[in-house]
């Protein structure tokens, strides 16, 4: 497998791009003409080759750019990955199960060899090769979930399972959409939630923990969430609100096709074996409306699921303020036909 890595920021001049190849394995989050909140979890590591979705954590061109935009955050703010002390263990879990996986899927970047609790990790696209004691923080230069998370796309959240609940104890949250690991550290699954609308009277979070309170080693799961953003910017965190708000007032009918973001979370659910925490990896895709109306099936159904969304929903998903002109934009690409059932472009892949 080779990878062609983009040299790219996701702030300030904002160079990011989308190759052809990388909007065509886009995991497009709406597999009907419509969206409401559902639970939608379905096991992971099943999907069509080459997709986000046939792989335990996906590496694609954007990897080496988004390790140093998180190293740029952290830099800045450091809270934004944080452990308690009694979830150490789970950071071990979390780094055996990243390095096994990528040597697994990736064996052209990444090696890892092991001599007892004796390893040596090797990640060639980021030019690193380190030799540590498995268990042994202090011979590493971060903490283990520090450390393995500073060199895998996404955000991590670590839970732990006590209290008939799932507590937020650990995480390495850089590309979040809108809220804080600050904040939320140490809270349970209905307190973090407690913002989102809608959901909790349809009584889906409670259906979600109890689904997620049974995931069994070895029987990882996934889910898509989506949210809309302005300019292809990972770090839209309430602690830089002030950088990032003030941009959606920078959109206009002419560029909201270049500069309105559909923003998309592929959850994953892991069960570690010696801390039985879970793990919860929060990868985020970016396109723009651009990218995505140039797969007819999308563009099509982007502009019917926008158009016909409920407003408290169109506000929680961060695009109400710019709603008429993506509603404008994408209606060029409606022409009114049906769309195939299924999320990804090709008919023969629905």
């Amino acid at each position: 497998m080779t990878i062609r890595f983009n040299d790219e920021t996701f702030r300030d001049d904002y160079t990011f791009y989308n190759s052809p190849e990388a909007i065509q394995r886009f995991p497009f989050p709406f597999d009907r003409d419509d969206y409401m909140y559902s639970v939608n979890i379905e096991p992971h590591k099943t999907g069509p080759k080459g997709t986000p979705f046939d792989v335990a954590f996906d590496v694609d061109e954007h990897y080496v750019s988004e390790m140093r935009d998180r190293a740029i955050t952290l830099e800045q703010d450091p809270k934004r990955c944080q452990s308690l002390p009694h979830m150490e263990l789970a950071g071990w879990d979390l780094l055996e199960l990243i390095m096994t996986s990528k040597v697994a899927d990736y064996p052209d970047l990444f090696e890892l060899h092991r001599d007892g609790n004796s390893w040596r990790w090797i990640n060639k696209p980021m030019g690193i090769d380190d030799s540590f004691t498995f268990l042994d923080a202090s011979t590493l230069p971060y903490g283990p979930m520090e450390y393995i998370t500073r060199q895998a796309q996404g955000d991590f959240a670590l839970l732990d399972q006590r209290d008939d609940n799932l507590w937020m104890d650990a995480g390495m949250i850089t590309s979040q959409a809108d809220w804080s690991l600050d904040f939320d550290i140490g809270m349970n699954f209905f307190e973090w939630h407690a913002p989102v609308p809608k959901a909790h009277e349809m009584k889906i979070f409670q259906r979600a923990l109890k689904f997620l309170m049974n995931v069994q080693q070895g029987a990882q799961s996934r889910r898509l969430n989506w949210t809309m953003t302005v300019n292809p910017r990972l770090d839209t965190s309430p602690e830089n609100y002030h950088l990032w708000g003030p941009e959606k007032r920078t959109v206009t009918p002419e560029n909201v096709g270049q500069k309105q973001y559909l923003r998309v979370e592929l959850q994953t659910f892991w069960r570690l074996p010696r801390s039985n925490a879970l793990a919860f990896p929060i990868r985020c895709y970016l396109a723009n409306l651009q990218d995505l109306s140039s797969v007819p099936k999308w563009g099509r159904r982007l502009h019917r699921v926008i158009r016909d969304l409920p407003d408290e929903l169109a506000d929680y998903k961060g695009f109400a303020v710019n709603r008429a002109m993506i509603i404008d934009y994408l209606a060029q690409f409606d022409d009114g036909g049906e769309t195939s059932p299924g999320i990804y472009p090709n008919e023969d892949k629905t």
